[in-house]
C-alpha cells in the first residue's frame, strides 16, 4: 500500500485516538487500550514500509502519549500519590531524557565558563558574587572557617528562607521556558556561572577541600534540582517551538502538564537541601570527614538514582507488562 493511501485509510481513526488522548472527555482505560493496540499495529506497519516517513514520527509520538495516559488512568492498586512518584514521573523522565542531558550539558558549560573567567580575571568573582560576599568569605577563610557564612541566622530561619529562595528559582526557571526556552537558559547561565566562580574562589584561596565538605552537603541536591527544573523549562519551550504533528496549543498544554510534573518532583529534594543547609552545613567544620563525605555521597546518589537510573528501570518494567511501547 502506498503511504498516501495508508494515511487516507487510517486518518479518521488516528484523529479519533488523538481526541481520546487530548480531549476533555476521555475514554475509559479499556477503550484506550483497544485503540492503543490498533495504533501500535499501524506504527509497526509504517516502520516496516515507510521507515523514514513523518508518519512514523507522528504515530510513535502519539503512541508514547497514549501509553502514558493508559498507564496513568488504569486502575491502580497503589495510592495515586505513590503512583505519581513511583511510576508517572519516572516514565515522563524516560521519555524526555534527552532534555535532561541538554540541561546538564548547558549548566556544566556555564559552570566551566564561570570558573575559567574567574581564573583569568580577578575582578570577575567580585562582579558575579558581589564585594560584600567576597570580602566576608575571605575574612572567614583567614579565620580558618571558609563556610562560616552558612552559620548566620537561626537553624529554622535559614532553612525556611533558603528553601523559599530555591523554590522560587526553580519555578522561575520553569516558567521562563515559555519564552522558547531562552528564559530558562538565562536562569541556568546565571546560576551556572555563579557556581563556577564561587567554587573557584575557594580553589584560589587553597581551601577547596574545606569548601567541598561543607557546601556540597546541601549543594548536591540543590544544584541537581536546579538542573532538572531547567530541563522542565526546556520541555515547555520545545512544546511551543516544535509542536511536531500536533497543534501548537495542544503541544503547549502537553508541555505545561509535563513540565509541571517534573518541577513538582524536585520540590522534596529542594526542601531537603534547604533543611540540610540550615541544620547541617553549619556544623561541617566540626564533623568528621567520613560523615560529611557520607552525607554528600548519599544525597547525590539518591537524587541521581531517581532522575538518571530509576526511569530506565520503570520503563523496562512497563515495557514487559505492555509488550510493545515506543522507545
Amino acid at each position: 500500500m502506498r503511504e498516501v493511501a495508508f494515511i487516507k485509510t487510517n486518518k479518521e481513526k488516528w484523529l479519533e485516538f488523538e481526541q481520546a488522548i487530548f480531549g476533555k472527555h476521555l475514554k475509559n482505560p479499556d477503550e484506550l487500550a483497544s485503540l492503543y493496540t490498533q495504533l501500535v499495529n499501524d506504527l509497526s506497519y509504517a516502520q516496516t514500509y515507510y521507515p523514514k516517513s513523518k508518519t512514523v514520527l507522528y504515530l510513535n509520538n502519539l503512541a508514547a502519549k497514549a501509553f502514558q495516559k493508559i498507564y496513568k488512568t488504569k486502575r491502580q492498586d497503589t495510592n495515586r500519590f505513590i503512583h505519581f512518584w513511583k511510576t508517572e514521573v519516572p516514565l515522563i523522565l524516560f521519555e524526555y531524557r534527552r532534555y535532561l542531558a541538554y540541561a546538564f550539558i548547558i549548566f556544566l558549560s556555564f559552570v566551566a565558563i564561570g570558573a575559567l573567567s574567574a581564573e583569568y580575571d580577578d575582578a570577575f568573582i567580585r562582579l558575579v558574587l558581589g564585594d560584600g560576599y567576597v570580602n566576608q568569605t575571605l575574612e572567614n577563610i583567614e579565620k580558618g572557617d571558609p563556610v562560616a557564612i552558612y552559620k548566620s541566622g537561626s537553624n529554622w530561619g535559614s532553612a525556611f528562607g533558603i528553601t523559599l529562595n530555591n523554590l522560587y528559582v526553580g519555578i522561575t526557571s520553569f516558567v521562563f521556558g515559555v519564552f522558547g526556552g531562552i528564559g530558562t537558559g538565562y536562569i541556568m547561565m546565571e546560576n551556572g556561572i555563579m557556581v563556577g566562580a564561587f567554587q573557584y574562589l575557594f580553589v584560589k584561596e587553597d581551601v577547596f577541600w574545606e569548601s567541598v565538605r561543607g557546601i556540597w552537603i546541601h549543594g548536591a541536591m540543590e544544584i541537581f534540582a536546579i538542573v532538572i527544573e531547567g530541563a522542565a523549562g526546556f520541555i515547555l519551550g520545545a512544546s511551543i517551538l516544535f509542536p511536531k504533528t500536533y497543534s501548537r496549543m495542544i503541544s503547549f498544554k502537553t508541555g505545561v502538564k509535563t513540565g509541571v510534573k517534573i518541577l513538582i518532583s524536585t520540590f522534596p529534594f529542594t526542601i531537603a537541601a534547604g533543611i540540610l543547609e540550615g541544620y547541617v552545613t553549619r556544623y561541617s567544620n566540626v564533623m568528621p570527614n567520613w560523615l560529611s563525605i557520607g552525607i554528600i555521597l548519599f544525597t547525590l546518589s539518591l537524587i541521581s538514582f531517581y532522575y538518571l537510573i530509576y526511569p530506565f528501570i520503570v520503563h523496562k518494567k512497563a515495557k514487559k507488562e505492555h509488550a510493545i511501547i515506543p522507545n
